[in-house]
Parts: C-alpha cells; structure tokens; sequence
C-alpha cells in the first residue's frame, strides 16, 4: 500500500480553486443581493425640517410597520424647500438625477407639479393637494389617476366655509372677517369665489386680503388695525403657513378670534382648525410606497380622500382673549390645547 505524502494533487488543487471561486461568486451575489435591496425614496417637503419633522417621522413609523427600515432596506433623501417656491424645480431635478424610485411630496399643487414637471416615469405620492387634482390637472380622475401621480388629497379649499361657521359658534358676536390669502396659489379662486357666499349664508362680512410674500404681513396688519374685525382666517398657503407665528402673534395682540387652514398654527397659539387629519393621512402614504415598490402602477392607484377630519381649539389662546368658548363647541373637539 502506498503511503499519502501529503501533497496535494493537481486534481485536488483545481477542485479547491472552483469551489473556492464557487464560494467567491456566491458571496457576491448575496453582496449584490444586499445592495438592491436598499430602496432610494426622494421626500420634497415644501416646509422647513422643523415644520415637516413630526409628519416626517410619522410616515417613516408607518414604514416600519410595514416593514421598511431607514437606513437597512430603504434611504430617504429629504429635500426642505422652506416654503421658498423657486427651489422647488431644482429640487426636483435633484432627486431625479439621484434615480429614486418613488418621490413623496408633502406642501401642496405646487410642489407637486414642480415634479410633475421634472419627471413622468417616476411614480409621485402626494401627501395632501389641497385642491381637486382632477381640476388643476395633476391627474385624470380619483379612481383612476392615470400618468405617475398618486396619494392623498387634503380637500383644503372646500373647508373655508365650515371654518367659519365654527369660528361663528365660538363667537356668537362675530360679524366681521379679516381672510388672508394667497392669490398666486390654486386655491385662490375658490377662496374669492366661494367663500364671500358661504360667508353671507352664516350672516358674516369677510374681506379678502392678499398676501403674496412674506413683507405683505406688515402692510396687512397696519390695515387691520384700522379696519378692526371682529375675527381672522388664515386660508392654507405655503406663504401663509410659513409666516404662522407672525399672525399667531398679532391675532393675540389683537385679542382677535382666529381659525387657521394650518395645524401647526394652532399649535403655535392660534385659536381653532378644523382640516384634515394630518398625522392620520400621512400614516396612509406609506401604503402607497409600499404599494408601489411592489410592482403597483401609480396611475392604477386611486386617489384617497381624507378619512378623518379634526376640530382642535386651544383654550389657552381663547382664555388669554378673554373668550369663553361655548361647552357644545367645545365637545365637538377632537383635541384641546389646555
């Protein structure tokens, strides 16, 4: 019997190379597995990092329950606009060049037909549109949208009477109405056309006053002095929400009544919204990410309306103006600011 000298054989050689060049391969495929499993989502928010923070944060929750994980399967790249309209196109471009595979945007029609405008093949998810997306254009019906545009719509501009009306029960003696607004958004016409109707029909005056950017404010409000109404709606606009504490502050000042189109507002110190729930809709845009990375077309994805609205009054404001808000309004709320 021949002894084993220990040496390995040519044959023996070749089959540890292979199967060493085997183990090689196959560790750079699981490699390569890995990468592509990582999902580059653009988020544009038309607000600033501390404004969009708690909704952010919100839509990376619903993620996680849905099994997405920033930072192991998914990378969000965020852009803030701080409610600044020309960085919006550039933005855009950005995240396009960066080959995400889904853009959510959150801020309005603008924003989102900045997108819109700056890729056709990536799917959109909006946030909250504020107005009817069938009449701006942005898609060809809820049901069915059609094109790269998808999400959630806020119904933002059909509020404006019910604003008021809530703002007529807190203030039984209210007649007068100061409404700030931004013509220059699509909104715009429906807050001029609609709004003085529904504002009759509860026995109110309003009078419309335009603020296009942000050194208005100051014009406004030295007007509004003089004129003395007997309270205040903010309409939702990016210039408006942007400039929030300014009229939170003089709305105090003022001891004026206020309703707000912004949640945040509120929060600051102004007196009532009523809207859509925010935190509720943005929970909903992870479905349609999820939906989407999954194959979905946005364009079969029908456009949600909000599920739930809210009524949030901050009492605290109400007790620094010296205004007792009647016990049926105030059970009516879906949260009070003590």
């Amino acid at each position: 019997m021949r002894k084993n000298s220990g040496l390995i054989g040519p044959h023996s050689v070749l089959v540890v190379a292979l199967y060493a060049l085997l183990l090689a391969l196959r560790f750079s495929a699981e490699a390569q597995q890995q990468v592509k499993k990582i999902r580059r989502i653009g988020y544009l928010s038309a607000y600033d990092k501390a404004s969009e923070a708690g909704r952010a944060a919100g839509v990376r929750l619903a993620l996680r329950q849905l099994g997405y994980i920033e930072g192991q399967n998914i990378a969000i790249e965020y852009r803030y606009a701080e409610g600044k309209r020309d960085r919006y196109p550039d933005f855009a471009a950005e995240l396009v060049r960066l080959k995400v595979e889904i853009i959510v945007v959150a801020g309005g029609f603008i924003p989102i037909q900045a997108v819109k405008n700056a890729t056709k093949t990536i799917p959109i998810v909006m946030s909250g549109g504020g107005g009817d997306p069938v009449k701006l254009g942005l898609v060809e019906s809820l049901a069915r949208p059609g094109g790269n545009v998808t999400g959630i719509t806020t119904l933002v501009a059909d509020l404006g009477g019910k604003r008021l009306e809530l703002l007529k029960e807190s203030v039984p003696t209210l007649v007068r109405v100061a409404v700030l607004y931004d013509p220059g958004v699509p909104i715009a016409r429906q807050v001029k056309n609609d709004l003085p109707v529904e504002a009759r029909a509860l026995g109110l005056t309003i009078r419309l006053w335009e603020i296009r950017v942000a050194e208005d404010f100051e014009k406004v409000f030295a007007a509004l002095n003089k004129e003395r109404p007997d309270g205040l709606y903010a309409t939702p606009s990016l210039a408006i929400a942007a400039n929030g504490n300014r009229i939170v502050d003089f709305a105090l000042k003022k001891r004026l009544p206020s309703t707000y189109g912004e949640r945040d507002a509120v929060d600051a110190g102004g007196l009532m919204y009523y809207g859509a729930d925010l935190t509720d809709s943005y929970r909903r845009i992870a479905r349609y990410v999820d939906r989407i990375l999954k194959g979905a077309k946005p364009g079969d994805l029908p456009i949600e309306q909000p599920a739930k609205f809210e009524l949030v009054i901050n009492l605290k404001t109400a007790k620094q103006i010296g205004l007792p808000i009647p016990p049926n309004v105030l059970a009516r709320a879906d949260r009070v600011i003590k």
